[in-house]
């Protein structure tokens, strides 16, 4: 995450608590997909190191960080769950995990 044009790429885009959306597999094979909202006074984010002790915490064996920032959202039954970081609202996205 090093770009030596652009110190502050790791500090922003790692280090920074920011909404995060990751998915990972724990000891049993179970996948477990995690939102956090971020960037608002009670919802502070995550930075990818407390991610990583987040998806830890929950067991998980393997893990990757998706999309995140204003495009963290999370919809069950058709109803979003959390709270979009965007002052305008939901960012329209081009990708989706649906699960049936």
């Amino acid at each position: 995450m090093v770009h030596p044009t652009d110190p502050s790429f790791a500090y922003g885009w790692a280090l920074q608590r920011n909404p995060r959306t990751f998915a990972g597999a724990d000891a049993t094979g179970r996948t477990v997909l995690v939102t956090v909202d971020g960037r608002q006074p009670d919802q502070l984010g995550l930075s990818v190191p407390e991610e990583a002790q987040v998806a830890r915490a929950l067991g998980m064996r393997d893990a990757i960080n998706l999309d995140g920032g204003g495009s963290t959202a999370m919809s069950i039954g058709g109803r979003l769950v959390t709270h979009p970081s965007d002052a305008s609202g939901e960012r329209p996205v081009g990708d989706a995990i649906v699960i049936r």
